[in-house]
């Protein structure tokens, strides 16, 4: 067949088939490839706005024991976590000083006693004596002078007896107070509780002045514990007290624990000219896993819808080259791949925590599959006319 062909034609006819072959594997080699999209189904859950804040894991009621008096701790039988009753000695301190002070005034007080009997009885005499003289004078057998001196002499050994009984009760007093520094030299616990903290080692001296220095650290219950967070003033208002909240903490970064807002305080926190607030977040520790001073990050409940329709966040954001702008800009439209086409539909959003969007209106089904995003390597495709988006609320 190809006799008949001049040498010219032929390496013509070469040439085609040479570049024709050669377009043909570099459109195979390069072609674009098909459009893909990346899905997700369209759900019903639980959609929740949080205020997210750092803070700190305290227990509800601490307890801090000090010493009303100073000196020598001469003993310790509480430490770190030591569980403790009301009035159990936990420290003590040197009671010699003391013990001698009350030695001193319970002397001070029998000596006042002693005077006391003494002078009673030398009011008895005094009062023989002026009676004696009294009569005397009546009878015209002894001066006047002799019956007022022994009267005076009465009288004096009575206000003498008032004086004694004032200075006994005074005495008396000064022992009462020896005693009870004497007992402070005992550090008892307040509460039932555990020792979180001890400041003290024996043979420490402290010293009680002006402030009285904290030995111990008790709290009273730590299966029961709160998280002060601080939030910005630009949040605040939307955390109330009542609310739910979560947390977590590094000891234990894939557990949630679960809590509830108790408390808004009003007081400002400053620092560096920046304002927070201490919303105290309230939790239940019946393990023990929380530890007084964790650090935790905290998610509190702005608000929430539950058991609703949702769809992902990023379905609203997503939108096929090509496609329609919305005329109406707070007009959402998310598009729903069905029998292998684009479909846009137009939906009512509530509320959006940045996962998922709640969906109030929108002919959306929980069988529907919506487009979040363009598979990579893909080439959008321009949307067909009968994927214009759907206004059907």
């Amino acid at each position: 067949m190809l006799k008949g062909l001049s040498g010219k034609a032929i390496g013509l006819l070469a040439a085609v088939v040479v570049i024709g072959g050669g377009g043909l594997v570099y459109w195979l080699a390069f072609r674009p490839a098909p459009t893909h999209y990346v899905t997700a189904p369209v759900t019903r859950g639980d959609v929740t706005t949080t205020v997210s804040a750092s803070g700190t894991v305290n227990p509800v009621i601490t307890v801090q024991v000090g010493t009303y008096v100073s000196g020598t701790i001469v003993s310790l039988t509480c430490d770190y976590n030591t569980v403790v009753r009301k009035g159990q000695l936990c420290a003590k301190i040197d009671p010699a000083p003391y013990q001698i002070v009350v030695d001193e005034d319970q002397a001070d007080l029998a000596t006042a006693k002693a005077q006391l009997v003494k002078d009673q009885a030398n009011a008895v005499y005094t009062k023989l004596a002026s009676d004696r003289a009294g009569l005397l004078f009546k009878e015209n057998s002894g001066s006047r002078d002799t019956a007022d001196a022994a009267l005076d002499a009465y009288n004096q050994a009575a206000a003498q007896v008032l004086f004694d009984s004032a200075t006994i009760d005074q005495k008396a007093a000064l022992l009462k107070a020896a005693q009870i520094n004497l007992n402070y030299t005992n550090i008892v616990s307040p509460v039932d509780g555990t020792v979180v903290t001890r400041n003290v080692t024996a043979g420490q001296t402290v010293a009680a002045s002006l402030q009285t220095p904290t030995l111990f650290l008790i709290a009273t219950d730590l299966t029961k514990m709160q998280v002060d967070t601080n939030v910005s003033e630009s949040d605040i208002a939307g955390v109330l007290q009542g609310t739910g909240a979560s947390f977590t903490v590094d000891a234990f970064p894939k557990q949630s624990f679960q809590g509830t807002v108790v408390q808004v305080r009003q007081s400002p926190i400053s620092v560096q000219n920046v304002i927070t607030y201490d919303a105290v977040i309230d939790v239940a520790n019946p393990n023990l896993l929380l530890k007084p001073g964790m650090t935790a990050t905290a998610a509190i409940i702005k608000s929430q819808s539950r058991n609703v329709l949702r769809v992902p966040s990023q379905a609203l954001r997503f939108a096929p080259a090509g496609a329609p702008k919305a005329s109406n800009p707070k007009q959402k439209v998310v598009w729903v791949e069905r029998a292998g086409k684009l479909t846009a539909v137009a939906v009512t959003v509530g509320l959006d925590d940045d996962s998922f969007a709640e969906i109030k209106a929108g002919d959306l089904t929980l069988d529907d599959q919506v487009v979040i995003s363009q598979a990579a390597g893909g080439k959008s495709a321009k949307p067909p006319a009968a994927t214009t988006p759907s206004l059907r609320l």
